[in-house]
């Protein structure tokens, strides 16, 4: 289409179309301070129509001398954009936690009117803290293979003459040869446990029902260490199938809730949460290759515990960090690897309400290698 031959109207129709584009929320304000112009983000974002913003002020959501009010008046006076990072919105229109990046800029034709974009944190953090989940992997992996190869030689020496003491050594004796035997046991479990970190192969993935998944693991979890508690589902059944290793998968899900259910104990109205959703526009880029992907599916296990102590949700996807008294410390490690390894991003929120394990991850790509639509999936991958 010409611009020499838009009509106005056809212009507002592109410039909407356009702003929509932007996969960040984009606000004009104008001189008093309202809200006229809108992009679809920022409907979601300010969780009100474009009709209902255009009623309201800036003001009217954030708390009185937020940074972000000073910012839209810096411009004005100073007819110049103006960037600013990690700025605390937080208000009880828009929510706790909401930090954003801002970018705001005057409108030249419009004296006193500006434009703001808000990016908001939670994203770019959520990858950071992947792209660290991944560091700290690999660092295990080349433990792993380091403990296999210089540690298990030894042990399988030391547990044989352990047994062979066994035999020659009095019944007061007998007992500590014993515990030689059983320390070096536990100890080449763990390295194994650790071997799996080693494992640099490929995933080998494809089309799979992540309901179907989901309830097989619910049928091993309310059969064994999830019987007391119960286990409820909030799935969205037109999901397309996730494109990942099906095993790998049952492992993850195994293993939250596990943990889900360990939080909980013996808690009385314990409930641990199963939800599954789509969640388009995000993006991520695909270890070792230039692709970028989407995640649109979203996978949640939420329990009504007490919570993850503030000390440790930054680090708890890294190895050796736990808070039970026998664990190991690995088992969320790999599960961070295996999401990883799929091109997915886990993240943790917890609270004294619950603890919540997000994963989003890619949709299947058809034969054709477009993104997978959105199906039924009540029928077996």
């Amino acid at each position: 289409m010409s611009a020499d031959i838009l009509s106005d109207s056809n212009i507002v129709n592109v410039a909407q179309l356009a702003i929509d584009a932007i996969g960040h929320p984009v606000v004009m304000v104008d001189e008093d301070g309202f809200i006229p112009f809108v992009n679809a983000e920022a409907e979601d974002f300010f969780r009100l129509s474009a009709t209902m913003l255009a009623r309201n002020r800036l003001s009217d959501f954030v708390p009185f001398g937020s940074p972000l009010l000073t910012l839209v008046d810096q411009v004005r006076e100073r007819r110049a954009p103006v960037n600013e990072y990690r700025v605390d919105i937080s208000s009880p229109r828009l929510g706790s936690d909401k930090i954003v990046d801002i970018y705001v800029a005057p409108v030249s034709e419009l004296p006193g009117s500006v434009v703001v974009m808000f990016q908001e944190r939670s994203m770019a953090e959520k990858i950071d803290r992947q792209m660290t989940h991944r560091g700290a992997a690999r660092s295990v992996t080349g433990l792993a293979a380091m403990l296999a190869h210089e540690i298990k030689n030894p042990l399988s020496g030391i547990r044989g003459a352990a047994q062979l003491l066994e035999n020659v050594v009095s019944d007061e004796d007998r007992s500590l040869a014993r515990l030689i035997t059983e320390e070096t046991d536990r100890i080449v479990a763990l390295v194994d446990r650790m071997e799996v970190f080693s494992d640099e192969r490929p995933v080998n993935r494809e089309p799979a029902n992540i309901h179907v998944i989901l309830d097989h693991v619910k049928a091993l979890a309310q059969n064994g260490f999830a019987r007391h508690i119960a286990i409820v589902e909030d799935y969205d059944p037109s999901l397309p199938p996730v494109f990942a290793n099906r095993d790998q998968l049952i492992q993850v899900f195994l293993n939250l809730i596990k943990n889900a259910a360990e939080a909980i104990g013996n808690n009385s109205g314990g409930e641990i949460k199963l939800s599954t959703a789509f969640r388009p526009g995000i993006r991520f880029s695909v270890p070792g290759t230039r692709e970028r992907v989407s995640l649109p599916m979203e996978f949640c296990v939420h329990d009504n515990g007490p919570g993850v102590s503030e000390d440790i949700q930054s680090i708890i996807f890294d190895p050796f960090i736990t808070t039970k008294q026998n664990g190991s410390g690995l088992g969320l490690a790999l599960v961070a690897k295996i999401v990883g390894a799929h091109g997915g991003v886990i993240e943790c929120d917890s609270s004294s309400r619950g603890t919540t394990f997000r994963i989003l991850m890619p949709a299947w790509r058809g034969e054709a290698g477009e993104q997978g639509g959105r199906q039924k999936t009540g029928s077996k991958a």
